[in-house]
C-alpha cells in the first residue's frame, strides 16, 4: 500500500513515500527534500553468513550523474567505482546504525542510497542518512531506532540548520549530528577554529532537530513499520564462558592483557588460546565460537579493569598521553617531512608541493566541478599491526582517516594568492596501536611547516575513549586510548585543533548514545591533551613554518597580466608559451583572471621567463631597450626576435653608425643584438635601432 508522510524541515517540505518503489526489499522509503531525491532501501539475507565473528553490513551512497544533468566522464561514459565523497558518506550513515543492530546478528544486511535528483538547497547525503534510517526502521531486520542526522553550518556567527550546498562549502561549520530519541550516537565535524563551547552549542541544537525527525519516523514506523523477523543468535554459549574460567582465571587474563606492548599481550593471548584449543579439542561447536568467546572475555576483563579497578592496560592514569616523540626532516630530497611517535603509534608524513595545475579535479554532485587543491593520503600496511597480507589499494578507512586529517588542516592553510601551490600531505603508517588518524594530523602539521608552507597555526589531535556502567552516571573517559581500548570500549572521540578551537570532529560508538555529561567532559579532555602535544613536542621539533620552501620543492613566482593580454602569452595555438617553455625550462600556468604562475627551480630561468612574459603583455614605447637573436636578414635590414612570437625590425640604415653596404657585413643570423625602440613603422611594425643603444646600455 502507497503511503506518504511530509514535515518541516528547517524551511523546506521532506517527504517519505512508502510502498510507492522497491516493494521487493525488506524496507523502501522514496526521499523527496526540495527537488533532491533518494531512494533509500534496506535488504537482509534470510540466513546467518557461516564463519564470521562480526556484524556483515554494507552501506552504499550511490552516485549518479544524471542527478545533476551530467554525462560522466572517461571512456566508458558510466559511473566507475564510488567518490571519495561517496565513501565518505556511507561511513558516516554506516557508523550511527550499526551500533543500533543486535550484536548477535549475522545475516548480511545492506543499506542503499540511489541519488536520482540534487537540488543545490538541498544536501543528497543528509537526505540518504534520513532514508537510510527510515527504511531501517520500517523494515522487519533487527533494528533498536529509530535515528536521524541534522548537520549544522555557520556563517557570521549564526548557525544554519541543515545548510544548502553553497553554505555547507563556504561556512565556518560543517557538523553532522546523529540521535536516537535520548542520546547524541554520532558527531562529525569540520570547523574554522570553533571554540568548544560553541561546538557543543551547535551539537545539541542538532540533537533538538532530531528529536522532531525521530516523532516523524516514528509515526511513519507506528503506521507501516513490519515486525521485525526472528534470526538465528550468534551469542556465544555462556557454559563455554564458565568452562574457560574454569581453565583461565580472571585473574590470569588480568595479568595477560596488563602490559603497555602490543606485542606481549597478543603473545599471551596466543598462549591461552592454544591452551583452550587443547582442552576443547572434542567439542567442535566450541571450537567454531572459541576465537569469539576468548575475545569476550578479554573485553570483559579489560572493562572491569578500567570501570571498577581504575586501572588502564598499560597502567597509565586515566587522562595520561603515553610517550610522544616528534622529529622533522627524516627524509631527504622531498619537500618536507616529519614523524611523530606516541606510544606504540608511528606517524611519517611527507609533503609535496606542485603548481596550482596539479589541483584534484573532482566531477561529483556539486553544480561545478570542485578543485582540490589540498589532499590528504593515509596509508595504512599490514606490516603496522605485525601482519602479513598483500596491498589492495586505500580502502574505507584508509580514505576516512585520510579525510580526517585533510580536514583538520584546512583551516589553517594559506590561500593561493598567499602561497600558490598545490599541496599533497601522504601520512605512512609504520607502526599502529590505536588513533593513527590523529598522529596523522600532528605529523602532517610538522611536515607542512617543514615543508614551508606557511600555515597560519599549528594543529594536533587525540582521541578519547570511553567504557561505561549500568547507569549513565557510572562512565570512565579515557585520555589517548590505544588499541585494546578502543576494540573494547564504547567509543573513540576524536578531536583536532589549534590552541583556539577546534577544526575537525570524529565520534564513533558502539553503545546506544552519549549522555551531553560524557560529551562535555570527552571535548574538555581533548582539548587539554592537543596543547600539551603541542606544546610539549611539536613546538620543540619545529616552533613555526620555514621561512623558505626546501632546496628540492618547485619554485613559483606568479606575475599579473592583463586578461586580455592572455592570447598574446599563450599565442596561436600555444606558440608563444611553447616557447618560452622550451627557452627556460619552466613550467607555466595561466588563469582566467590573469594570474601567471612560474614554476621551476632554477632562479635564472624563472627570471627569463617573467621578462618574456612582461615584454610580450607591455606596450611598446620609444626608448624600451630589448636583447633579441636575428632570426631574418633582408636587403633592408634584419628581423629581431625579442621574445617568442614577438619580432622587430633593424632597418639597415640603423645598424651601425658607420655607413654599410650590406646587412650581412655586420650581422649574421642567431646573432645577439641589444637594440632600441623607436616606436611603430608606417607598416605598424616595431621599430629598432642598435646604433642608438646608449653605451652603458651596450
Amino acid at each position: 500500500m502507497y503511503k506518504s508522510y511530509s514535515m518541516e524541515l528547517a524551511g523546506r517540505t521532506l517527504t517519505v513515500d512508502v510502498g510507492r518503489v522497491a516493494a521487493q526489499a525488506n524496507g523502501a522509503a522514496f526521499m523527496h527534500y526540495g527537488d533532491t531525491v533518494v531512494l533509500s532501501t534496506a535488504t537482509a539475507s534470510d540466513k546467518p553468513r557461516d564463519g564470521i565473528d562480526f556484524f556483515p553490513l554494507s552501506v552504499e551512497f550511490e552516485e549518479k550523474m544524471y542527478a545533476v544533468g551530467k554525462i560522466p566522464g572517461g571512456f566508458n561514459k558510466r559511473e566507475g567505482k564510488a567518490s571519495e565523497n561517496a565513501v565518505l558518506t556511507a561511513r558516516v550513515i554506516d557508523r550511527p546504525m550499526r551500533p543500533l543492530f543486535p550484536k548477535d546478528y549475522r545475516n548480511d544486511v545492506t543499506l542503499n542510497n540511489l541519488v536520482l535528483s540534487v537540488d543545490p538547497q538541498c544536501r543528497p547525503e543528509l537526505v540518504a542518512m534520513l532514508g537510510s534510517a527510515i527504511a531501517a526502521s520500517i523494515s522487519d531486520i533487527p533494528f533498536s531506532g529509530p535515528c536521524a542526522t541534522t548537520q549544522v553550518g555557520m556563517i557570521d556567527g549564526a548557525f544554519i540548520v541543515n545548510p544548502n550546498q553553497e553554505q555547507w562549502k563556504n561556512g565556518d561549520l560543517n557538523l553532522t549530528v546523529a540521535s536516537t530519541s535520548e542520546k547524541v550516537i554520532m558527531i562529525e565535524a569540520g570547523a574554522n577554529e570553533i571554540p568548544e563551547a560553541k561546538m557543543i552549542e551547535a551539537i545539541y541544537m542538532a540533537h533538538d532537530v532530531n528529536q522532531q525527525i525521530i516523532a516523524f519516523i516514528n509515526q511513519i514506523v507506528a503506521e507501516v513499520g513490519k515486525p521485525k523477523h526472528e534470526y538465528t543468535s550468534c551469542a556465544v554459549p555462556e557454559e563455554l564462558f564458565a568452562a574457560i574460567k574454569e581453565i583461565v582465571p580472571p585473574t590470569e587474563m588480568e595479568e595477560a592483557v596488563f602490559t603497555d606492548d602490543k606485542q606481549t599481550r597478543e603473545e599471551n593471548i596466543r598462549k591461552i588460546t592454544e591452551r583452550l584449543e587443547e582442552a576443547f579439542a572434542e567439542r567442535e561447536d566450541w571450537l567454531e565460537v572459541l576465537s569469539e568467546a576468548i575475545y569476550q572475555y578479554q573485553k570483559k576483563t579489560v572493562r572491569k579493569m578500567i570501570l571498577q579497578d581504575q586501572k588502564r592496560p598499560d597502567g597509565r592514569a586515566m587522562d595520561q598521553i603515553r610517550k610522544l616523540s616528534a622529529e622533522v626532516d627524516l627524509i631527504p630530497r622531498v619537500h618536507g617531512s616529519a614523524m611523530f611517535t606516541r606510544g606504540q603509534t608511528q606517524i611519517c608524513d611527507i609533503v609535496t608541493l606542485a603548481p596550482l595545475s596539479e589541483v584534484q579535479r573532482i566531477d561529483g554532485l556539486d553544480e561545478n566541478e570542485v578543485n582540490k587543491r589540498y589532499m590528504h593520503h593515509y596509508n595504512f600496511p599490514s606490516y603496522s599491526v605485525g601482519e602479513t597480507k598483500p596491498s589492495r589499494g586505500p580502502g574505507r578507512r584508509e580514505i576516512g582517516h585520510g579525510a580526517l586529517a585533510e580536514r583538520a588542516l584546512i583551516p589553517v592553510l594559506p590561500s593561493e594568492e598567499e602561497f600558490p601551490y598545490a599541496i599533497r600531505a601522504v601520512s605512512e603508517t609504520f607502526e599502529s596501536n590505536g588513533s593513527t588518524s590523529m598522529a596523522s594530523t600532528c605529523a602532517s602539521c610538522m611536515a607542512l611547516m617543514a615543508a614551508g608552507v606557511p600555515i597560519k597555526k599549528m594543529v594536533a589531535g587525540i582521541s578519547c575513549g570511553l567504557v561505561t556502567g549500568e547507569k549513565d552516571e557510572d562512565y570512565v573517559v579515557l585520555t589517548d586510548i590505544q588499541g585494546l581500548e578502543d576494540f573494547f570500549g564504547d567509543m573513540d572521540f576524536k578531536v583536532t585543533g589549534t590552541r583556539e578551537g577546534i577544526t575537525a570532529i570524529q565520534m564513533d560508538i558502539k553503545i546506544h548514545g552519549l549522555t551531553r555529561q560524557i560529551v562535555e567532559e570527552a571535548i574538555a579532555r581533548t582539548r587539554e591533551a592537543r596543547l600539551y602535544i603541542m606544546d610539549e613536542v611539536m613546538s620543540k621539533a619545529i616552533p613555526e613554518p620555514r621561512k623558505e620552501i626546501g632546496a628540492y620543492a618547485p619554485k613559483i613566482v606568479q606575475v599579473q597580466i592583463d586578461p586580455q593580454k592572455i592570447g598574446d602569452v599563450v599565442g596561436q595555438r600555444g606558440k608563444t608559451i611553447n616557447a618560452i617553455i622550451e627557452q627556460t625550462g619552466v613550467r607555466i600556468d595561466i588563469s582566467d583572471e590573469g594570474a601567471v604562475s612560474i614554476c621551476g627551480t632554477e632562479k635564472e630561468m624563472m627570471d627569463k621567463a617573467v621578462d618574456m612574459i612582461r615584454i610580450i603583455t607591455t606596450d611598446f614605447e620609444a626608448g624600451q631597450i630589448f636583447t633579441g637573436k636575428v632570426v631574418s636578414i633582408k636587403e633592408f635590414g634584419a628581423f629581431i626576435e625579442f621574445a617568442p612570437s614577438k619580432e622587430g625590425m633593424v632597418h639597415i640604415s640603423k645598424i651601425a653608425k658607420q655607413r654599410i653596404n650590406r646587412v650581412e657585413d655586420v650581422l649574421t643570423l642567431g646573432d645577439k643584438v641589444t637594440v632600441v625602440c623607436l616606436g611603430k613603422d608606417k607598416m605598424g611594425r616595431i621599430s629598432f635601432s642598435m646604433k642608438d643603444v646608449p653605451e652603458d646600455k651596450r
